[in-house]
Parts: C-alpha cells; sequence; structure tokens
C-alpha cells in the first residue's frame, strides 16, 4: 500500500500543502514546532484512528481558521482508492468524510481502507504507562488484522456505558438492580470475545517481540508479553469461545455487581486487563532502563508491522516521527531491514542524522508550508 497524492489545508498550522510522495522514503525536514508532525497526524487521521497525540477533533482546526482538509490518494493491491477528511468549526455538521466520493457516518469504513503504523516518541508509554495504553495498543494492532474487532469493542464500550450510568441510578435508588443482568449477558458476550482475540493477537506478538529483542540487545536481553485477562486464566483460553465462556464471563461480573452498585462503575472484565511486559524476567515498567523502555516500545511497534506483512498483501505505511534520529546506527539499521519494503514518512530536524541508505524525497517545512521539495 503507498500514497500516491496527499493534500493538506488549515490543519494546525498547515496551509496549502500538496505533494506528491515518494513510493519509498519522504523525508520531512524542519525546526520544532514548523509543522512536521501536524504532517504526519494529518495523514494519519485518514486511517479512521483517533490522533496519535490525544488531540481532541476540535483541535485540528487552525487556531484562526475556520475550515480544514485533509486528502489522500492511495494504491493498494487492487485499486486506488481516495479519502477526504473536512471539518468546519460553526457549522451544525462539522465533519465531511468521503471515501471514494462516497460520504460516511463516521470514520469506521476508512479502518479497512487505510492501514498504517506510527512511530512516536510518547510509544515508550505503551510500557512504563497505564494498564489502558497497553489495553489500547493491542486493541489497535488487533484490529488491524480483523477489522470485526472494531465492532465488538465498539459494542462493548457502549454496553459499558449504559451499565455504568445505570448502577449509578441503582445506588441512587431510581432504578431496579435486576435490570443490571440484562447488560451483563451483553457484556459478557462482547468481553469474551474481546478477551480471546487479545490472548491471540499477545501469543503472536510476543513470539516475534522476543527474537527482534534478542537481535537489538545483542542477544543478550529477554522480552516476554504475557495477557492477563481479569477474567480468564491462561489455560481457559484452551478451550473454545463458546458459551460456556460467555457464562464464565457472566459469572465475574455478577460475583462484583454488588460492589459496583455501590461505587457506580464495573470492576470486572476486560476493561481490567493487563498485558505484562518482562525484560529478562523483570517488569519492565517497573525496574526497565531508558534504553530498555525505549527499545522494548520500538520492538513491539515492529513486532506489529511485521505481523501485518504477514497476513496482508499489503504492507502499512510507516510513520516515523522524530525516532530515527534518537536512535544509533545499529538501531537505524535493525529498523531500515524490517521497514525496507515499506513507504515511508519519516520526520527529522537533520537529515544527515539519518542512514546514508534513506533516500528519496525530501520535504522541507517551514511555519506550515512546504518550502522545498528534492
Amino acid at each position: 500500500m503507498i500514497v500516491t497524492y496527499a493534500e493538506i489545508d488549515g490543519f494546525r498550522n498547515l496551509s496549502g500543502i500538496s505533494f506528491a510522495p515518494d513510493p519509498k522514503y519522504n523525508i520531512i525536514v524542519g525546526q520544532n514546532a514548523q509543522g512536521k508532525t501536524n504532517l504526519l497526524e494529518a495523514m494519519w487521521i485518514l486511517s479512521g484512528c483517533r490522533s496519535f497525540r490525544g488531540s481532541k477533533e476540535k483541535d485540528y482546526v487552525c487556531l484562526n481558521g475556520n475550515r480544514m482538509t485533509s486528502k489522500i490518494k492511495l494504491q493498494d493491491s487492487v485499486r486506488e482508492q481516495k479519502i477526504s477528511y473536512e471539518m468546519t468549526r460553526s457549522a451544525s455538521s462539522p465533519k465531511n468524510i468521503h471515501l471514494n466520493g462516497v460520504r460516511q457516518k463516521g470514520t469506521r469504513a476508512l479502518f479497512d481502507v487505510f492501514k498504517c503504523i506510527a512511530f512516536i516518541p510518547d510509544d515508550v508509554e505503551i510500557i512504563k504507562g497505564s494498564p489502558e495504553k497497553r489495553r489500547n495498543f493491542i486493541d489497535m494492532a488487533a484490529s488491524q488484522l480483523n477489522p470485526m474487532f472494531v465492532v465488538h469493542i465498539m459494542k462493548h464500550n457502549a454496553i459499558m456505558n449504559q451499565r455504568n450510568a445505570l448502577l449509578k441510578e441503582i445506588m441512587q435508588g431510581s432504578s431496579a438492580a435486576n435490570i443490571l443482568e440484562i447488560w451483563d449477558k451483553q457484556a459478557a458476550h462482547e468481553g469474551t470475545v474481546i478477551s480471546y482475540m487479545r490472548n491471540e493477537y499477545v501469543s503472536k506478538i510476543n513470539e516475534i517481540c522476543g527474537r527482534l529483542y534478542k537481535i537489538i540487545s545483542g542477544g543478550s536481553e529477554e522480552l516476554e508479553l504475557e495477557y492477563r485477562s481479569n477474567v480468564f486464566r491462561s489455560e481457559d483460553f484452551e478451550k473454545p469461545c463458546n458459551e460456556d465462556a460467555y457464562e464464565q464471563y457472566y459469572r465475574k461480573l455478577r460475583e462484583t455487581s454488588d460492589y459496583d452498585i455501590r461505587t457506580g462503575s464495573t470492576h470486572a472484565g476486560v476493561n481490567r486487563d493487563e498485558i505484562i511486559i518482562r525484560i529478562n524476567g523483570v517488569s519492565a515498567r517497573d525496574f526497565g532502563s531508558q534504553g530498555q523502555v525505549k527499545s522494548a516500545a520500538l520492538v513491539m511497534k515492529l513486532a506489529q508491522a511485521e505481523i501485518f506483512m504477514k497476513k496482508s498483501k499489503d504492507a502499512p505505511v510507516i510513520f516515523l516521527d522524530d525516532v530515527m534520529g534518537e536512535l544509533d546506527e545499529t538501531r537505524q539499521r535493525f529498523v531500515f531491514d524490517i521497514i525496507k519494503d515499506m513507504q515511508v514518512f519519516l520526520t527529522t530536524p537533520n537529515e544527515s542524522a539519518l542512514l546514508p541508505e534513506i533516500k528519496g524525497k525530501i520535504l522541507r517545512i517551514s511555519e506550515g508550508r512546504i518550502m522545498e521539495e528534492t
């Protein structure tokens, strides 16, 4: 999969940008706060994912502007596809998203079309951050392999919103407690499917992460990932995902229902899962050095790309935001060897810090505009 054309205007500080990307390497060069990361983010949102910065949609539009547009053409193994995302600050219907000329109700359809993986400095939060950071990483990566996973996550989130609202009503005495069972049956079904899909993906990525981390550490260290379900034991996943599994999840919800009612929130299920990451058998979150944490996060993203490459006919598009310049030559070459067959967009303040074999189109950006293409 390659992006063949990009056009962006009014996204944060970006103005009047249009270019035909190189099918291999696109090196976006500029000093800090000139718009390098904004350019990556403007394309990233066309994948149907939320901003990798965690930004709110209303912040996409330039501070002093009223409208933003981001458009790309991409070529996959079958055909050319077109995606456009427009947002107007003051309109009653602010978002206007089109896929191949057809207006979309949301971003869900984009997720099936534009597959990309972003490497950003904040990736260390996958290791050092909250369990939610690790769950979100696994969920998004697994969803790229099977877009139906997104449907189950969205259904589960909607059910949890309803369940938690009902818990507060029961706590206040405005609803009957027996109504909770209706939502628990639905939550048990979706939660079980999510648990099994998470376990399957963690098993895949654990094997690849172990191999890659051993290479990047010179064979001296081992990286291990373990999925720790709040409901199921590891041996439970050897059994099929069926009615018995749904019932096990349902019982777990019922066990904590009294406590849930007293507190007004849900304390069992996939929203309490954890992905344990260990280096040489020790928690990377609690005891990993800065170098180990950076290497582990990098390896997890590279493993995500490798898994996708094995499953799909199309390689994902890679975004590297100020990542390569922070790596020594050995680690740069390690990354280069894995992504060399993919289209890459990378940002850097100094292209001379990159490996000499990383050659392609250079886009020099200043004050939100492309000043030079070479």
